[in-house]
């Protein structure tokens, strides 16, 4: 019998049948220890969102079958100090590709366009034209981090009729004809893109990735989206550079998070800001059901959890 426990009774609900050989448990190990009469057959415990630390996956090791832990998010450094030996960790891969993207593209035409400006003098009753604000269409963007959520970023902006192109740990080609660069090329990539959208994970190769010569490579006016983690900017660079009025950026996710009040970055110029809802996608959501399903699919075949990262 397969066990998967999910946090709460509405994601339940939303996994709904999973076969004869297989039942769904309620369990949120961030709130208490596994029931009694479950912890010998859970196989896959799927946590909720912010869910994390020794605690939570102390009370995982307790479990003497649990083949795999499906966190809901794509990113996953977090979890990794803290996995149980011979355990699976998944992530949510293809759970959060269109919502990121969405939101890239949101806040890429946002700041094109001139949204904020628009909102602000609306607040103020006052009627500001901007017509010269610049199209999304005909500008080259640069995707940093050209894996799945940032091919449908790539979609997304090719509909607005914008070329794109991108950087991967190495140079290929992608599986939708995109061209993808190595990352040592960004430096003298940056000045002929328009706009550069951050898509990558965090980790010691990432870690301020985006510092102060690579703000400074980038061309007068252009655009830096972040929608991938805050800890990939320095933060003071992007400060510095934004004082200048240079260019402009558009961040979902900073460092530090969340951020203080009071902190530059609010009222840093050519900035428009939202706190880390990108790619937020419920545990009850068709998407992420339907990777429950598939984890139960792959251990009823023997094949083993889809997703495994580390």
């Amino acid at each position: 019998m397969i066990t998967v426990s999910v946090p709460d009774t509405d994601t339940a609900d939303a996994v709904g049948d999973v076969g004869d050989d297989a039942r769904v448990v309620v369990w949120n190990p961030a709130v208490e220890d596994a029931p009694a009469e479950h912890a010998e057959g859970i196989t896959l415990a799927c946590l909720a969102h912010r869910t994390g630390g020794r605690k939570v996956y102390a009370r995982l090791r307790e479990l003497p079958n649990l083949q795999a832990i499906q966190i809901p998010s794509a990113g996953y450094e977090h979890a990794l100090p803290y996995v149980p030996d011979g355990v699976a960790l998944c992530n949510a891969r293809g759970v959060h590709d269109t919502r990121t993207a969405e939101m890239a593209l949101l806040l890429a035409l946002a700041s094109q366009r001139g949204l904020p400006q628009f909102i602000d003098a609306q607040r103020r009753e006052t009627w500001e034209p901007y017509e010269t604000a610049p199209s999304l269409a005909d500008k080259k963007v640069l995707v940093v981090g050209y894996g799945s959520i940032g091919a449908a970023i790539g979609k997304r902006m090719r509909a607005c009729e914008a070329t794109v192109e991108g950087v991967a740990r190495s140079a290929r080609t992608a599986p939708d004809g995109t061209t993808v660069h190595a990352v040592g090329d960004l430096l003298t990539l940056l000045p002929q893109f328009d706009i550069v959208v951050i898509v990558t994970p965090h980790d010691d190769t990432t870690d301020r990735l985006v510092n102060g010569e690579f703000l400074s490579s980038m061309a007068d006016d252009a655009l830096l989206v972040n929608v991938g983690r805050g800890a990939v900017v320095d933060t003071d660079a992007l400060v510095a550079e934004l004082q200048t009025g240079r260019i402009r950026a558009t961040l979902d996710v900073v460092d530090p998070e969340p951020l203080p009040d009071g902190h530059p970055l609010y009222s840093a110029p050519g900035l428009v800001l939202t706190p880390h809802v990108a790619g937020f996608a419920q545990t009850t959501d068709k998407r992420y059901v339907a990777l429950v399903h598939a984890q139960i699919a792959s251990l009823r075949a023997g094949k083993g959890p889809v997703n495994r990262v580390n």
